[in-house]
Formats: C-alpha cells, structure tokens, sequence
C-alpha cells in the first residue's frame, strides 16, 4: 500500500536496510529463468536508492549476496556475478550523478576477481560523493562477521592495543564491518518471509522490522515510502517506557 502522505523529515530512518528476496520466484511465475529475476530485481535497486535520495535517507544497506548464496548452482551463482560486474559497470555513473556513495561490506576477497576490480573502480569513483551512502552486502554473512570481529579483538589484545577490561559492545562494534555506519533503524524484508537469513545479526537489535509479500522485483519507490511511512508511526523506546 503506498504512502499517500509525506513523512515528517524528522521521522525519517537515518539507515534502512534490506533483505530482497523472491527474484526466483517472481522468475518462475512468468516461466523465466532465476537469472532474470535478478536481473529484474537490479531496477527494484535503481528505485530504492531514488526514494532514499528523494526521502533524505543516509545509508541503505541492501543483503545482495550471502555467504550462504555461493551453496547455489554454479550457473546461478555466475549468473549473479556478471550481473553484479554489469551492474557496476551501468549505475557507477547514474551514482556519481546522484551524489550517491558506494561502499561494500562481506568476504569481498571471495568474489571472482573481475568483481573486485569493477567493486573497487566503483568505490573509488564515487568516494567523494556527500548524499546517500549506498552499502552492498557481498559474500556477507553475519555470523561469519561476529567471528571476524572476534578475532580482530583477540589481535588487538594480543598485541597490547587494548586490555581485556575495555571491551565493550561499542569497542566491538569498533571491529565489524559495518563499523564505518549506524546501525539500521528500519529493516525491511520483500515476500514475506519472516526470517533474518544471517543478516546484521549485532546492528539490529533495536531495528523496526517491515515485512512484505512483495516480491523484491515487484518492489518501488512507493513501496518503499509505505514501508517509511510505517516506520514513522512507531514509537521506538529502546528497552525503556
């Protein structure tokens, strides 16, 4: 259901983040292949990072390949990867034009190394952008990124850089990922599945969550302004009265 009145500036998430799901089904539904589900889903992201701009959003974080995803098919999972370098290669420009910055969080060593390079280029491109901080999840998996995260505090002291008695929640959130961003306000999941899938598994926790049967191909700027919208009517307490 769209929005049908404009959200107070006020109200507006800072960060949203996004499962998107149901490229295959929204495939299969037409007799397509899974690959062109995903293909359509690139213009489902084209459409977000419109309304984030046209809302004042800061940061949209979009769940774009798990850690898990490199399980599927090998023809899938190429599939994927070209989609992602192509889509690199087309939108770097539409984001130097929209102000918009990319940034990228996972395993991103893990991806085939002509993504890393077009990751990269496009990073470095759109490095002095000032408007919206677009964040890719790329052979993401929080689980894997609490682990990571672990490590590096055990390194940090290891090598004397920190004690042990100044380990905090905020100092951890210090040696994840995403420690370069707020954590989300709103999270939004398309098809309606009521699962997480090893997402932002430590920055969620005090995140409003939004679930709807929309398939993520099907997904637009409206939809993501109801989601805003809804987001806006709630009162977060954060644990207190």
């Amino acid at each position: 259901m769209a929005a049908t009145n404009p959200v107070d500036p006020a109200c507006v998430p800072r960060h949203i983040a996004i499962i998107m799901d149901g490229n295959g089904r929204w495939a299969e539904e037409r007799g397509l292949p899974r690959r062109e589900g995903h293909r359509a889903g690139a213009d489902s992201v084209r459409a977000c990072v419109e309304a984030c701009g046209d809302l004042g959003v800061e940061f949209l974080t979009l769940y774009a390949f798990s850690s898990e995803n490199w399980k599927r098919p090998k023809t899938e999972v190429d599939a994927l990867m070209r989609l992602l370098e192509a889509f690199l290669k087309d939108k770097t420009k539409e984001m130097q034009q929209q102000n918009v910055r990319l940034q990228a969080i996972g395993r991103l060593d893990l991806l085939p190394e002509r993504c890393q390079k077009q990751l990269h280029r496009s990073i470095e491109q759109t490095a002095e952008n000032t408007g919206l901080t677009l964040v890719l999840a790329l052979s993401y998996g929080s689980r894997e990124e609490i682990v990571d995260g672990v490590k590096s505090v055990v390194r940090a002291v290891r090598e004397g850089h920190i004690d042990e008695a100044m380990i905090t929640p905020d100092l951890f959130g210090k040696h994840l990922y995403t420690r370069y961003y707020p954590d989300p306000d709103l999270l939004i999941r398309t098809s309606g599945e009521m699962r997480i899938s090893n997402f932002l598994l430590w920055q969620i926790s005090y995140a409003e969550m939004y679930i709807t049967r929309t398939l993520w191909p099907d997904f637009r700027q409206d939809d993501l302004k109801a989601a805003v919208a809804d987001y806006a009517r709630r009162n977060r307490r954060f644990g207190g009265l």
